[in-house]
């Protein structure tokens, strides 16, 4: 018997050796010549101009820019699952950014995945959607970082495991979840639903962070927009699960979208509000107009018939009335920290001030987008620009945060109440 397991052992490592060995053969690339950076005059200021925007578009500084550091040049570390990796440097350094590399690599690094030395790229580099980028546009964004000013940066090293961190491995992983395809337009939808479509799965990697993700780290197939929990946050659904009391219209995505905030759904933060400020900040009303009316299909917005005055009445009502029961902590907390800015008085939500009730972080299934806010606050560059929330991480205890949130839920909501909340707070207080 001890033979045969060992035998049948045996034969199934052979197997994932040769599955292994197969799946790096099909997807092997060879290193490509390494060339004298371009003059940043090769390159004409219109198409530079077009590769800025859309570098704002794709967020490319969020992430290969360290606190502190110089812009693009990598460091910024990305926690996952099997460890920290740290982007890289795409400034056109000849020795430790992208200055030797020609159009070619970087075509080839966008779309497949691969370093101009032929090694695979981990799939935090969004890939699997820079791949429908077309040729017009990779090649403007190729002019932009290119232009930058070269800076000598070296990243760190990642911190994930043998043998997880062997580079051939992600040929199996590309077998498995990679299947390179290029964009198709929807003859039976509009040119602005095509556009949004394009830059939402293209180059804004949208379903990036909004989509959870199974063991290996790849994108559920099927769940795409379904919501996410992504570093210390929590990415909402962009579909109908969307669980906001009002639906996303195509009006409110723009606004929020455009300016960062909405008086029916609320602000933009954390790592949202580094995509609509310092991201989309520069990308033309006609491209913000195509995301949201993309999004308010994919949500099917005008499919959910809501009496929004009614929805609004009854949440300001709501937010009027505080319910001081015997011990109820977090009443009193949000009767001493919060009411002065976010009772309502005139019967309208506002922007600025957003009305509890209508507020997506209220009434999402992770507690952790208003955790955030509540402990650390809104600085005047997040949300609207110039609007100032504190925080409250000096002045609350876990237990305190975790009751405040509790009484907003049960009393801003009809979710079901969210569980572990103290050890939820720690864990965002603590960054993990």
């Amino acid at each position: 018997m001890l033979k045969k397991i060992f035998t049948g052992l045996l034969l199934s490592l052979a197997l994932l050796i040769v599955a292994a060995l197969a799946a790096y053969l099909y997807y092997w690339r060879p290193a490509l010549a390494p060339i004298d950076p371009p003059a940043a005059t090769a390159f004409s200021p219109q198409v530079v101009e077009r590769g800025r925007i859309l570098a704002g578009m794709g967020n490319c500084a969020a992430c290969h820019t360290a606190k502190g550091g110089a812009e693009y040049a990598g460091g910024h570390g990305l926690a996952t699952p099997f460890g920290t990796i740290y982007a890289t440097n795409i400034t056109p350094d000849r020795q430790t950014g992208i200055g030797r590399w020609s159009l070619a690599a970087f075509q080839r690094a966008m779309r497949e995945g691969v370093g101009r030395d032929g090694a695979h790229l981990y799939p935090v580099f969004p890939y699997t959607h820079f791949n429908l980028v077309s040729d017009a546009d990779l090649t403007a964004l190729y002019a932009y970082v290119m232009t930058r000013p070269p800076v000598y940066a070296v990243a760190p090293a990642n911190s994930v495991p043998f043998p997880l961190n062997l580079r051939p491995l992600q040929a199996g992983w590309k077998l498995l979840f990679f299947k390179p395809a290029s964009f198709q337009l929807n003859p039976a939808q509009g040119l602005d639903w095509n556009r949004g479509r394009y830059l939402a799965e293209g180059l804004a990697h949208c379903a990036a962070c909004h989509t959870p993700r199974n063991a290996l780290g790849a994108e559920l197939a099927g769940s795409s927009y379904l919501g996410a929990s992504i570093d210390h946050w929590y990415a909402p659904a962009l579909t109908s699960a969307n669980t906001a009391p009002l639906p996303w219209t195509q009006d409110e995505l723009y606004a929020f979208l455009r300016t960062g905030a909405t008086a029916l759904h609320g602000v933009a933060a954390g790592p949202m509000s580094a995509v609509v400020h310092e991201g989309m900040g520069a990308s033309p009303d006609s491209d913000i107009r195509a995301l949201a009316t993309y999004f308010a299909g994919v949500a099917g917005a005008e499919q959910r018939q809501v009496d929004t005055d009614t929805v609004v009445k009854a949440g300001i009502a709501r937010s009027q009335r505080v319910s001081l029961v015997d011990n109820d902590r977090g009443a009193s907390l949000y009767v001493a920290a919060c009411a002065a800015c976010h009772s309502n008085s005139d019967g309208k939500p506002a922007a600025l001030r957003p009305e509890l009730s209508l507020n997506s972080a209220v009434s999402a299934p992770d507690p952790a987008n208003l955790i955030q806010v509540i402990l650390h606050g809104l600085s005047k560059d997040e949300a609207m620009p110039g609007v100032l929330m504190p925080g409250f991480a000096a002045s609350l205890t876990d237990n305190d945060v975790a009751q405040l949130a509790a009484y907003l839920r049960r009393s801003r909501s009809h979710q079901p109440a969210w569980t572990n909340l103290e050890a939820a707070v720690a864990r965002a207080r603590a960054g993990k």
